[in-house]
């Protein structure tokens, strides 16, 4: 089979049966009707010689061969897609791109606000989207378009993407001003007597204090573990809790802080991009944002420090 012999149009139709796993939304995302989906995919069926969708309770599952395939399929759309705009000119000015970033509630607080504060003065006309995509399925959202950016600490290792430091955050461990037992020194035998906050997108597992205390042969109490760093804001302030987090984020929360009793690695943020975005117009002019501004914001900080 030569590629002058398929209907280019049939892999758009593919990736949207992917994506919604249902004949009908797919025909409402691309404003076509449900026997055009329904034909579609009978003719991707016998250009691969495969049903690549078979009917469940979920809805369409993918066949193994159209997961092998779904990868390629959305990066060469994602190219496409590009080459079309290659010759337009950008402008931020006037710009009205939706720019789709991936971010933990951690990074959303402390990287965010700085993002935008730049943004509105350069770029009035965009908006943003922030959610949490996982890291094992990052690479695929990027490849496909549903993403511009991912900002993540430097675990996602795929030939594919790119990426570049955005700042460095140390930890410290805080309580409220009013703590009836801490004072202005911290000792590590200090440290492990008090109850424990952890805050975690994750169910389970270790953070960054309780993989360095391990090193030492300790363990801290933890009192409590939640999702969201807002919300362990609030157990602070009206409990007797301790909180090991980074320094910027319990500035801006006017809690007392202490230097750790003992060494923990500090936070490194990346930015993520697909490579087959690294040469559009938009996607240069906002690394660019994301890379001066938020240095430009910790800059600042810095200073005031």
């Amino acid at each position: 089979m030569r590629l002058s012999q398929v209907d280019l149009n049939l892999f758009v139709v593919f990736d949207a049966i992917y994506s919604e796993q249902n004949l009908t939304r797919a025909a409402e995302v691309l404003c076509i009707t449900q026997p055009a989906v329904s034909n579609a995919l009978g003719r991707l069926r016998k250009t691969f010689d495969d049903q690549l969708f078979v009917r469940s309770p979920e809805g369409m599952m993918p066949t193994p061969v159209a997961e092998n395939i779904v990868g390629r399929v959305r990066e060469a759309l994602q190219l496409l897609t590009i080459s079309l705009q290659e010759g337009d000119k950008f402008n931020p000015q006037t710009s009205e791109k939706v720019i789709a970033c991936s971010m933990n509630d951690l990074g959303e607080t402390l990287i965010l606000p700085r993002i935008m504060a730049h943004l509105q003065r350069q770029a009035p006309n965009m908006t943003l989207r922030s959610y949490y995509v996982p890291r094992e399925e990052m690479a695929k959202e990027l490849a496909a378009g549903n993403l511009d950016f991912a900002i993540d600490v430097p675990l996602v290792v795929d030939n594919n993407l790119c990426h570049a430091p955005l700042s460095g955050e140390d930890y410290v461990c805080a309580v409220r001003k009013d703590h009836p037992t801490v004072r202005n020194e911290l000792s590590l035998e200090q440290y492990l007597a008090l109850e424990h906050i952890h805050v975690s997108s994750r169910r389970k597992g270790p953070g960054m204090a309780d993989m360095a205390l391990s090193q030492l042969g300790h363990k801290r109490q933890i009192k409590v573990r939640v999702q969201h760093y807002m919300v362990g804001a609030n157990i602070i302030a009206s409990t007797d809790l301790a909180w090991t987090l980074p320094l910027r984020l319990a500035r801006q929360l006017e809690l007392k802080i202490l230097p750790l009793p003992f060494e923990v690695a500090a936070i490194n943020w990346h930015l993520f991009w697909h490579k087959s975005a690294d040469d559009d117009h938009a996607n240069k002019w906002l690394r660019h944002l994301f890379l001066e501004g938020l240095q430009e914001g910790m800059a600042l900080f810095d200073a005031v420090e």
